[in-house]
């Protein structure tokens, strides 16, 4: 793949809809090898591939920072998980698998329950969905556990008064983050990655014709 030619909204697509169940990498091969790139479409399409491939590292990273930066405050620490879970539910696989879990939970507890939060079932015409098949969690859209998530954790923000110190965090998670996209050199394996998940989609979209 030629990340030059991929823009940032293709990027947050394919982050949006990529499975990030995935094990992160080894920290051997994320301190592996360091370069300079040698021009701005170098750094452009180096920073997109591994933002893609490493894109767990970076998650792990940006959560161990927010931890540190909240060891001593517990409210800040539940609205730092609640504000990572409404952003990873909008990953189209993490939801599907965050939504099962839960239902598999529920049903041990009560069947007639787990039967309501079976999600509605999407038209078909002449064996195609009608639309764009929807994110449901729990049998309700996705948006609504995004609002709810959201604003708990905007509340025990303003109550932990710790919203400065999450914007320093996340601020030093990210600039960490983009130095390590911008110098890691991209290895062979990020690249047959790459082509492997190219194929999944390929697969996955023709499958579903």
């Amino acid at each position: 793949m030629d990340w030059g030619n991929v823009t940032a909204e293709d990027l947050i697509d394919a982050l949006r809809e990529v499975d990030w169940s995935s094990p992160p990498r080894p920290l051997s091969e994320f301190f592996s090898k360091f370069t300079v790139p040698r021009s701005s479409s170098k750094w452009n399409s180096r920073l997109k591939c591994n933002l893609y491939y490493y894109r767990t590292n970076y998650f792990l990273l940006i959560i161990f920072v927010l931890g540190l930066a909240f060891l001593r405050r517990p409210l800040a620490i539940v609205a730092a998980l609640l504000t990572a879970l409404s952003i990873a539910i909008l990953n189209d696989s993490f939801a599907g698998t965050f939504s099962e879990k839960v239902s598999r939970t529920v049903r041990q507890f009560s069947p007639h329950l787990a039967a309501k939060m079976r999600p509605p079932l999407t038209p078909v015409i002449r064996g195609r969905p009608s639309a764009k098949r929807a994110i449901f969690i729990c049998g309700r859209p996705r948006w609504v556990f995004v609002f709810i998530f959201s604003s708990v954790s905007f509340f025990l923000w303003f109550v932990s008064c710790g919203l400065l110190t999450v914007l320093w965090a996340l601020a030093f998670g990210l600039l960490a983050t983009l130095l390590h996209a911008s110098f890691r050199t991209p290895n062979l394996k990020a690249r047959l990655n790459t082509f492997r998940e190219e194929f999944r989609a390929v697969w996955r979209n023709y499958s579903e014709l």
